[in-house]
């Protein structure tokens, strides 16, 4: 069986389930129906190249759609196959790997950062050895926010840029304050490799992608650029979207940014983040990723969410949301010319992702007006 047909026959057998259901499930069906027309609606709007989305619960899929072109100007429609950039949400995916190696006592969280990359140095060395693996993958290395982002958009190489934290001073200890990372959060994947003994693709492939059936996920910029049903990146200038060449620059960063998938894998990565694979995510690993650490209080200015957040932290890969009084875990990413969100409400075991191959804030009003028909449907 096709990959299109098994999830043509997921989608029949889901719309079943829900005709036969009871009145919530019709409602969650009913507002599927409600953002597919939106998120068409605004898409076409802000002129966004393409784009696709899920919305699961359960097991099953709700809505799964797609718009536009794989490349602006092309006749390739995307497709519930075509292959996005992840960008950031790839930190949910080595969260819940590094977690995985911690449940089995094959990694600590409290061990140094220094353990595993012992040319990592501060400017007061002392202040290095404090930073564990906890704090980097929970972004509370004290580091100023997004330190050598810059030299990563530069395509300076990873082993030119360690170096360069030598001149940095911690703006607080390890484990006080909030500070997101990217080049740090990657020092994740030296540990990861070294304890397991493969490399980072290898092992992710091995405990995550196969497991899951995720079919079209991979790491990295070759396999992307090998990919042939991809969605090509579009920058937004004034004179509307351009298509850019895929950048490898943040690829180097494989746990920051390096996952790409498609949308029918999403949803598989939804279900197992809610519990639904539990040989793969159990229990154990799904609490220790979502338990909230530092607060983020930068979140609850964010534009489109800051009427419905009452509170925000991060977890290990996962910001961990108070969303009208709900708990919602959620990542967003952004890489040039990509955009994506994932989010879901363990209390009402629903969740939803959105990758779109144009830089456009459309989508941060999107998820942050489904959630808000979510909890007000749920409990209005």
């Amino acid at each position: 069986m096709s990959l299109k047909t098994a999830l043509s026959s997921l989608a029949v057998c889901s719309c079943a389930l829900l005709l036969n259901a009871p009145a919530w499930a019709q409602s969650y069906q009913n507002l599927g129906k409600s953002f597919q027309q939106n998120f068409h609606k605004q898409l076409k709007q802000n002129k966004v190249p393409g784009g696709a989305f899920v919305i699961v619960q359960g097991e099953n899929i709700i809505t799964l759609d797609t718009y536009g072109k794989r490349r602006q100007g092309s006749g390739k429609k995307v497709n519930a196959d075509t292959v996005f950039r992840l960008a950031s949400v790839s930190k949910t995916f080595a969260g819940a790997l590094a977690s995985q190696l911690v449940h089995e006592h094959k990694l600590s969280w409290q061990q140094p950062i220094n353990h595993y990359l012992p040319e990592f140095s501060l400017a007061v060395p002392t202040d290095s050895e404090a930073i564990t693996l906890g704090h980097v993958i929970g972004q509370s290395t004290g580091l100023m926010p997004n330190s050598y982002d810059n030299l990563v958009n530069a395509n300076v190489k990873l082993n030119k840029i360690i170096p360069k934290f030598a001149e940095l001073t911690p703006i607080c200890p390890p484990g006080v304050c909030y500070s997101y990372q990217n080049v740090a959060f990657s020092f994740i994947g030296q540990a990861i490799e070294q304890e397991s003994g493969q490399s980072y693709e290898q092992l992710i492939e091995k405990r995550i992608f196969a497991p899951l059936s995720m079919k079209t996920a991979s790491i990295g910029y070759e396999a992307f650029t090998h990919t042939t049903n991809r969605a090509e990146p579009h920058i937004k200038t004034k004179h509307g979207f351009k298509q850019v060449k895929v950048k490898p620059n943040y690829y180097q960063l494989a746990p920051a940014a390096g996952v790409n998938a498609s949308i029918t894998d999403m949803a598989k990565w939804l279900m197992a983040n809610m519990g639904h694979q539990p040989k793969v995510l159990s229990p154990r690993i799904i609490e220790d990723i979502t338990t909230p650490g530092v607060r983020t209080t930068k979140e609850l200015r964010r534009r489109d969410w800051k009427p419905y957040l009452d509170d925000a932290h991060y977890g290990k890969g996962w910001r961990i949301y108070q969303f009208n009084g709900h708990r919602l875990i959620y990542h967003a990413g952004w890489v040039a010319g990509y955009v994506t969100e994932v989010a879901y409400s363990p209390e009402l075991d629903l969740g939803i992702a959105i990758l779109l191959n144009g830089e456009s804030r459309v989508i941060s009003s999107l998820g942050a007006e489904f959630w808000h028909q979510v909890f007000a449907k749920d409990h209005g």
